[in-house]
């Protein structure tokens, strides 16, 4: 790994949620508003439970236990924590003040959008700069694993990330255009979609990555894939869209439907249960994969 954990997780996480925002912004320009909040809510449960929990099973089948730093995990465990907060705040206002008006609504949501984005700054301050040592304590030991990191050609593969991401935004035009079409055909429902089809079609690349390093004994790593590409969807993707809604004059904001937050909180609390402790096994694993199983059959047969 020539760039590191911290660093490495968040190139992985920036280019696998750049197909994220961009289907979102073709999604809400094309006014597919409720899809575009369920595919948010539905990567950071998918990045949760279903890429943590195959990167724990499958790298736990090879090594008995696995760690990764305690710090870290305790860290994320308060960032997903207070977006979750958030992102309760403007739906619960929602349904306890019957009337509010819509404008006023996207209002709260542009102000609290600017504060999660102003948390992710400072998340990324405090894991690149003023604390890096935490969270790269296992640095000198993943540059020994290496054959020879010094003759990656970096600047090179950041390239090829950057035209596959354009590459993305052009196919996301074409499946934004025929969503709609095809979610009637198959007899899902837009939440269905939104939660469960899009975040594993659109981050395929991501997870891939997750569970590759996983299986090398690189947990640090993979987990700073997976809780970081939540973290980036719940302080950065989704404030962004936010805002983006509001110059675009789109009603997006941070009004979730409450079954999508209730699946968030649930991701959130038994994610950070199991990783508190700073190390994974094939159980643990085990038991995210099962949550995420549970919650897809729900949203299967969730009437929205």
């Amino acid at each position: 790994m020539v760039l590191g954990p911290s660093w490495g997780g968040l190139l992985n996480a920036t280019f696998g949620n750049a197909t994220e925002l961009i289907i979102g912004i073709v999604a809400l320009k094309s006014g597919f508003v409720n899809i575009v909040k369920a595919s948010l809510t539905g990567s950071i449960i998918g990045n949760l439970l279903l890429v943590m929990g195959l990167s724990m099973f499958l790298g736990g089948l090879r090594y008995k236990e696995q760690n990764f730093q305690p710090t870290m995990a305790r860290v994320n465990a308060s960032v997903m924590n207070l977006a979750v907060v958030a992102i309760l705040l403007p739906t619960g206002l929602n349904f306890f003040a019957s009337g509010i008006p819509e404008a006023r609504l996207q209002g709260l949501s542009v102000a609290v959008s600017i504060v999660l984005i102003l948390v992710y700054i400072s998340t990324l301050l405090f894991s690149m700069k003023t604390h890096a040592y935490l969270y790269d304590v296992g640095m000198v030991e993943l540059e020994e694993a290496e054959h020879d990191p010094s003759k990656v050609n970096l600047w090179l593969w950041l390239g090829v990330l950057l035209v596959a991401t354009v590459f993305i935004a052009i196919e996301s035009e074409l499946l934004v255009d025929t969503l709609e079409e095809a979610t009637d055909r198959l007899g899902l429902t837009a939440l269905f979609t939104g939660v469960i089809l899009l975040p594993v079609v659109g981050n395929a690349a991501e997870h891939a990555t997750a569970v590759t390093v996983a299986m090398k004994d690189k947990m640090e790593l993979s987990m700073s894939v997976a809780v970081g590409s939540s973290m980036q969807i719940a302080l950065f993707v989704a404030p962004l869209l936010v805002l983006l809604g509001w110059v675009l004059g789109q009603p997006m904001d941070l009004n979730f439907n409450p079954f999508e937050l209730l699946a968030v909180g649930i991701a959130v609390l038994i994610a950070n249960s199991i990783t508190s402790d700073g190390s994974s096994n094939w159980l643990e694993g085990a038991l995210l994969l099962a949550t995420y199983i549970v919650l897809g059959i729900t949203f299967y047969f969730h009437p929205a």
